[in-house]
């Protein structure tokens, strides 16, 4: 091989490895050092990306004061479910919406409870037995990939779980494809407009972030329900 065709291909090999670095951070992601204490140093179109919570807090989520801090009994109403519906419950965590969201939608239906961490699989697996739901399929996801079927969901929800998503670009871009057309996804967020909502300011968000985040694939505001004393419900359609 003669040095002149060797140069050539270095060159080539150098312009792909720069252009693939390009379309890695075309997302919109900047890495940032130091990290603020409750955040990875990755920031997603402004926002610091919050750490995640381990199964070591499991205990939290399963909290007896939830319901009456978070009013929980009130998000389920509020998403109009339909018998039969295909619901995902994505950083399902212990399984405290999940087997909610079983009983919801009926035997017909069908809910799956997705998260990254195996250890929270298996505790979600432990109470939706306990409740005697059967229609709840775990699905161990990746930190860019909730491993869903395409155009397959009727509704997407996220409790308390978008803000600590390492890609959130790329976890968007799957739950979108995993909608069916007019498909609805929740975020139920921490409203960040509110300083009085005792919660880590990364773990909160506004609705305007959750707009711009959201702006940039196939989805379509539809409502923001601010029903809850702490949270929004911010709606979106697949387009």
């Amino acid at each position: 091989m003669s040095k002149r065709l060797t140069l050539l291909l270095v060159l080539l090999g150098v312009a792909f490895v720069t252009a693939a670095a390009e379309k890695i951070s075309l997302p919109g992601y900047q890495q940032l050092k130091p990290a603020n204490a409750d955040g990875i140093g990755k920031f997603y179109l402004g926002r610091e990306i919050a750490h995640v919570m381990g199964h070591q807090g499991a205990e939290w989520l399963e909290r007896p004061e939830r319901e009456e801090e978070e009013r929980t009994d009130l998000l389920l109403p509020a998403l109009k479910l339909r018998p039969g519906d295909s619901v995902a419950d994505i950083g399902a965590g212990t399984g405290y919406f999940s087997w909610r969201l079983a009983k919801e939608v009926g035997p017909k239906g069908k809910v799956f409870a997705v998260e990254i961490q195996q250890e929270m699989l298996d505790l979600l697996q432990t109470n939706v037995t306990k409740r005697g739901v059967s229609n709840v399929v775990s699905v161990l996801g990746t930190i860019t990939d909730p491993k869903l079927k395409p155009a397959s969901l009727d509704l997407v929800l996220m409790v308390d779980v978008y803000h600590e998503f390492d890609h959130p670009h790329e976890m968007l871009a799957n739950i979108a494809k995993a909608l069916k057309p007019g498909g609805r996804v929740a975020f139920v967020e921490y409203r960040a407009e509110d300083p009085t909502v005792p919660i880590k300011r990364l773990h909160k968000m506004t609705q305007d972030q959750v707009k711009k985040e959201a702006s940039v694939h196939p989805l379509e505001w539809v409502e923001t329900l601010n029903i809850l004393p702490r949270q929004h419900i911010i709606v979106f359609k697949r387009k």
